[in-house]
């Protein structure tokens, strides 16, 4: 079976081509892409019979690239996205791995590529993202987030938001510490902050949101530069210029 690989990350393009060597020996990786564009290029000119596709790439999402693709391809949607983004994908491919990819995954992927496609994936995903658009523009407001849906290997934990003192942004993920642990989330920290409740989640720089309660105290510094300190002795967070308001004397 000949594959593509799209990814903006070299380090995730080449630990999935390693991956596809030890599940797959027979498969033969005809092509890369670190971006949607050269992706969909490279579809149209080689016709892979699958792509694994990353859907957050520069140029073209792999969600765009899946939806234009006009040859015969299957896709697989490699993604950080939360539970509800992963159901609807998985109606529309066949199959979604979520980062960080697994050998043991993976296997279950090859093994559904080996399976005929009963439909036409790229019009199934235009039909979707049609659906999508149409409840997005209905939809009512949502309730805040109070459970966090973590991967764990092939599990999934949830963790109350009330467990979680502070969020840290770690590149296209976010570290959620509590007191004593910390838990990877597959998402992005703007993305993740407009679920929470922003009465109770304040942002006190631009990688860092704080759950008010967990706080104990806020400190200026000999260099005016304030600190919150949190309830649990954890390390104290970085206050920027741009979110000092929150703690202006009352």
């Amino acid at each position: 079976m000949r594959l593509l690989i799209a990814d903006d990350e070299a380090l995730l393009r080449a630990w999935l081509r390693r991956l596809l060597g030890e599940v797959a020996p027979d498969a033969q990786i005809v092509a890369e892409a670190a971006d949607g564009t050269a992706a969909l290029a490279e579809i149209e000119r080689l016709r892979p019979d699958a792509a694994f596709l990353d859907i957050s790439m520069p140029g073209l999402s792999g969600l765009e690239v899946a939806a234009r693709i006009t040859v015969p391809c299957r896709t697989v949607f490699v993604t950080a996205y939360d539970e509800f983004a992963v159901q609807a994908f998985e109606q529309a491919a066949a199959d979604y791995l979520l980062k960080p990819v697994t050998a043991e995954r993976l296997a279950k992927t090859w093994q559904r590529l080996q399976q005929p496609a009963a439909n036409d994936p790229a019009a199934l995903i235009r039909e979707l993202l049609a659906k999508v658009g149409l409840l997005a523009a209905s939809a009512p407001a949502t309730e805040p987030l109070r459970w966090l849906r973590i991967g764990v290997g092939e599990t999934v934990q949830l963790v109350d938001v009330n467990d979680v003192d502070y969020f840290a942004a770690a590149d296209k993920y976010t570290m959620a510490h509590g007191t004593g642990r910390e838990w990877l989330i597959r998402t992005s920290l703007k993305e993740l902050k407009e679920g929470l409740d922003a009465q109770r989640f304040w942002r006190i720089h631009r990688g860092t949101v704080v759950r008010a309660d967990a706080i104990a105290q806020v400190r200026r510094d000999l260099m005016g530069r304030l600190w919150v300190e949190l309830k649990d002795g954890g390390k104290a967070l970085s206050v920027s210029r741009s979110f000092a308001h929150l703690f202006r004397q009352m």
